[in-house]
């Protein structure tokens, strides 16, 4: 079976809202989103995704999709419903009736590592709730903030039901898994640059080390 390229954006264009410290470094111009995106669209089985909830989401990636006939899946921060610069309920449905894939990206941007019951509850259930409930539709999946996660993490969110869990680790993925690594694209990117990070991913050293740190990851 043939591997998958999953490739992550975040901000696109000028932030409407205070970024958090290191965050600016995932943000893209709108030129420089445009040009990626019709570098990826090109490859066999790619897929694209959006974390953060950024209002960049409906107004610049939205239609740079539809003109391309392309489909995305959103990772949801419910607890940024409605504030400036961020998605509203109504921004989801929108995407929703557009094609769009809406998954669950937690509450507050937290790491999903370390949490605490309480905070375990509120970043994977209620939060997939909250999304669930604006769209009228289940979440199934979700996309590790920050790309942090660990084996208790990962227990839960089996236990909670989600079809696929979405990561940053930068790795071709195998169809049909349930832990699906993705390619972030950062603030000086450009086609070239994401293309070959791609390239470099299919070696057996790098091939290696995503292995391992994977493992890592997924048992500490």
């Amino acid at each position: 079976m043939p591997e998958s390229i999953n490739i992550l954006f975040h901000g696109i264009g000028e932030p409407q809202r205070e970024l958090e410290p290191g965050e600016d470094h995932y943000w893209i111009t709108r030129d420089r989103f445009e040009a990626i995106l019709d570098e990826v669209a090109s490859w066999p089985h790619v897929s694209l995704s959006f974390d953060d909830s950024n209002s960049s989401d409906v107004e610049i990636a939205l239609p740079a999709l539809l003109d391309r006939g392309l489909t995305a899946e959103f990772f949801v921060l419910a607890g940024r419903l409605d504030q400036s610069g961020s998605l509203g309920e109504s921004d989801l449905r929108e995407l929703a009736r557009n094609g769009m894939a809406i998954g669950n990206h937690g509450m507050w941007h937290h790491p999903w590592r370390g949490m605490s019951a309480a905070t375990a509850h509120e970043e994977l259930a209620e939060a997939r709730d909250r999304i669930s409930s604006a769209i009228g539709q289940p979440v199934t999946r979700a996309a590790c903030p920050l790309g942090r996660y660990e084996r208790a993490t990962l227990t839960s969110l089996r236990r909670l039901g989600y079809t696929s869990v979405f990561t940053s680790d930068r790795s071709p993925a195998q169809p049909g898994r349930w832990l699906q690594p993705r390619f972030s694209v950062y603030r000086d990117d450009t086609p070239e640059t994401v293309r070959a990070a791609v390239d470099r991913s299919r070696r057996i050293p790098a091939r290696l080390r995503a292995t391992a740190a994977g493992v890592v990851k997924r048992w500490r």
